[in-house]
């Protein structure tokens, strides 16, 4: 099952998307990856999961990815008498350590290093920023605070901390567990949240020991502080747009989102816009035009995927959701403007003999109008700088890994397959020209442009580039 559009979608798998023929039909409106909530489910639904998603890869007879997404750490709240207070704009409020129920004036924060990093002046944001909070004191674990934004607070609702960077670690045990199991049933991506600091990214790669491909979400300000240092230690980005919302303001996000696709690109690592991005699907069959337009800006921003989180999880109306996203990415694809945009947004190759072969396989594919470039590759290296010149045909990612050819289902414009180990010249020749045909990329007669690295099968050694005729 082929299909030529460029940017990616993921499709978050739950309740609404347990039966077989709802992930197949999924994977046949356009769903690339699919994502496993580790927020929610138990590891035998998960597992059930991948378990489908690997049979329906068979049966569309293309690579499927699926990511698992640890849930990271939570700050919450404690509970109430009576299950919620109102608080009032003004009031004075208490959070402390106290395992008692709380009331109109003060609740418990179980999170004793909290207190370590809270200030006069801090500001604390309740049930996603719908409540704000400013402290006035803190000592021996008690904070108190000033009402800035009143409203309803029930049990166990979430707490942030915009513009501070919390003694947390992002692996919580329970993510430990999560991905422990989530390596041992194969799974491709893994998605760390509440990412602060670059060691963050490290202290996960020490444990997946490249079993997995990490994407980083960025949902934390403080990130923002080390974005190109995490983008260097991550394999992938998320801009997680939900929890990135209530930390910083409104009028920031598109910018912060701009400046996060911009780095990705420039670096040649994936990156995907996260959160809402058809929200009203979740009940509606059809989205509002405001979300039409968010989704197309991302993609013209030069994002490599999009996500459904809710939508298609629980939404009543999952399949639509992904056929609709499919077709605003095709849309504007097949824009005039499009490829000017995406242009523009290039930038210059690096110093390396990968990118200079990378560049000039795109500047050949343009000139001699190839049918696609076609990338030999053991790591997925070779791909994904050839991903980062985005060039005008299709990216054909040929690997004798099949979990690196699933990995590649995130990223833009490629297309990947396994394939047997090149033995010399004459194969790579020969595998390029029959494959590109199989998957209907190329017809008899067209030229491909061929990227590899000799001697084969040895890691970062992108030096070929060769021009094939199909046969």
């Amino acid at each position: 099952m082929t299909h030529t559009r460029c940017a990616k979608i993921v499709a978050t798998l739950g309740p609404a998307t347990t039966a077989e023929g709802t992930i197949e039909a999924l994977a046949r409106a356009g769903a690339d990856v699919f994502r496993l909530n580790f927020s929610h489910g138990t590891h035998a639904e998960h597992e059930h999961h991948l378990r489908v998603v690997r049979e329906v890869e068979e049966r569309v007879r293309r690579p499927l990815a699926a990511l698992a997404d640890l849930q990271g750490p939570k700050l919450r709240v404690g509970a109430f008498m009576g299950g919620r207070v109102t608080l009032r704009a003004g009031d004075a409020f208490r959070l402390d350590l106290s395992p008692e129920l709380g009331d109109e004036s003060r609740v418990c924060l179980p999170h004793p290093e909290i207190f370590q990093v809270l200030d006069s002046g801090t500001d604390l944001m309740l049930d996603d920023g719908k409540l704000r909070l400013r402290v006035h004191e803190v000592q021996d674990g008690v904070a108190v605070t000033q009402v800035l934004a009143g409203g309803v607070l029930s049990d166990h609702k979430g707490l942030n901390v915009p513009n501070v960077v919390l003694p947390i670690s992002a692996l919580t045990e329970k993510d430990r567990r999560d991905l422990d199991f989530a390596l041992s049933i194969g799974v491709d991506w893994v998605a760390l949240s509440f990412v602060q600091r670059p060691e963050d990214v490290a202290d996960i790669r020490k444990v997946v020991r490249g079993r997995a491909a990490i994407v980083s979400k960025l949902e934390k300000p403080s990130a923002l502080d080390h974005l190109g240092e995490i983008i260097d230690l991550s394999d992938a980005i998320m801009v997680a747009r939900g929890d990135l919302g209530v930390e910083v303001p409104p009028e920031t996000v598109p910018i912060v989102q701009k400046r996060i696709i911009r780095a990705c690109r420039s670096a040649g690592k994936p990156v995907v816009v996260a959160t809402q991005m058809l929200e009203s699907m979740i009940q509606a069959p059809a989205p509002t035009r405001a979300e039409a337009s968010d989704v197309a800006t991302a993609i013209y921003d030069g994002a490599d995927a999009v996500m459904l989180s809710a939508e298609t999880s629980v939404g009543e109306h999952p399949v639509a959701a992904v056929s609709i996203m499919d077709r605003i990415l095709h849309r504007v694809q097949a824009d005039e403007h499009y490829r000017a945009i995406v242009e523009a947004g290039r930038g210059d190759p690096e110093n390396s003999a990968a990118d200079a072969i990378c560049a000039a396989a795109r500047q050949v594919a343009r000139t001699l109008g190839a049918a696609a470039i076609v990338t030999f590759t053991s790591s997925g290296f070779t791909t994904l700088r050839s991903a980062r010149e985005r060039p005008g045909v299709p990216i054909l990612c040929f690997t004798p890994s099949a979990q690196v050819a699933r990995r590649m289902a995130l990223v833009w414009g490629v297309h990947g397959a396994a394939c047997a180990e090149l033995t010399d010249d004459i194969d790579m020749v020969a595998k390029a020209g029959a494959l590109a045909r199989a998957g209907g990329f190329a017809e008899a007669g067209q030229r491909l442009v061929i990227i590899a690295g000799v001697p084969f099968g040895r890691p970062g050694t992108t030096n070929m580039l060769r021009i094939s005729w199909v046969d």
